[in-house]
């Protein structure tokens, strides 16, 4: 026993918790890289990063082992950190702009956190419960809303997902999983905390099922795409302002007015 839990619930829930911590890194690299945040919804990470303070409050209250009370506090700052991603490349921000106002954001939210559990901690322990009940409904309601936007986004591109990267998409998945088995580990399960991580497992199985049926309905479509990106050499033109390589030798400087028209793998310069 390690802090009144079973070893085992405190083993899955550091597994999941570390799923947790990584999770959106892949997502934030795969931002960086392409500089556009093309069809990954801002209002998601807001409302993931918003969700993290009943979250951590109900984790932290209802006394959940440690690597789950630490959890929701990682994935509120790095969903604040994708958040300010999505300001930038298609909000318009400056750089400083995003990361000054997802900080602020971040100790906002954290404050907030620890005024709520300072003010219910007392609460619960004289033996009323319902408001812990409350927060976890809020908390729930709020992981399950920031995985709505994703699915109006694969709407408008029928079926298809866009900007969304897989990779973060299955750690988030299995760092729910685990999360869910360290609370069937524990001494008593955690229905509402459970019914969180249910949902956030059902909402992104449903993101994967939509790009299989429309991998297996546009099959010749995507193999095509793929054909073509390997033609260019796996480059792809960036926006004015960068520097365009095709064929790795005609590159086209830093605010250049003509535009490029690749046919065939040959590059065609054409005067605006």
């Amino acid at each position: 026993m390690q802090d009144g839990h079973p070893i085992a619930s405190t083993v899955l829930g550091l597994i999941g918790t570390i799923c947790w911590c990584i999770q959106l890194i892949p997502q934030i690299y795969y931002n960086w890289a392409r500089k556009s945040t093309d069809g990954l919804p801002a209002s998601m990470m807001m409302i993931w990063a918003v969700s993290g303070i009943p979250f951590g409050v109900y984790a932290i209250i209802q006394n959940l082992n440690i690597p789950l009370q630490v959890q929701p506090q990682i994935f509120m700052a790095l969903a604040l950190t994708s958040w300010g991603q999505c300001k930038r490349y298609a909000g318009s921000w400056k750089r400083p702009t995003s990361a000054i106002v997802s900080l602020a954001l971040l100790l906002l939210f954290g404050g907030l956190e620890a005024m709520l559990i300072l003010t219910l901690r007392p609460v619960y322990n004289r033996g009323v419960h319902y408001p812990m009940t409350i927060v976890g409904v809020i908390a729930a309601v709020l992981l399950a809303a920031g995985l709505i936007p994703p699915y109006f986004e694969i709407a408008k591109r029928r079926g298809r997902v866009v900007g969304i990267n897989f990779v973060f998409l299955a750690v988030d998945w299995f760092g729910a999983f685990f999360s869910l088995m360290s609370l069937i580990a524990q001494n008593e399960f955690d229905v509402l905390a459970g019914i969180m991580y249910i949902i956030c497992m059902t909402l992104e199985t449903g993101i994967f099922g939509c790009q299989a049926v429309w991998l297996a309905t546009h099959w010749r479509q995507w193999r095509e795409e793929r054909r073509e990106k390997g033609e260019n050499g796996g480059k792809e033109l960036e926006d004015a302002g960068s520097v365009v390589v095709v064929d790795d030798e005609k590159t086209v400087g830093a605010g250049s007015t003509a535009s490029l028209s690749i046919r065939e793998g040959e590059a065609t310069q054409t005067k605006p």
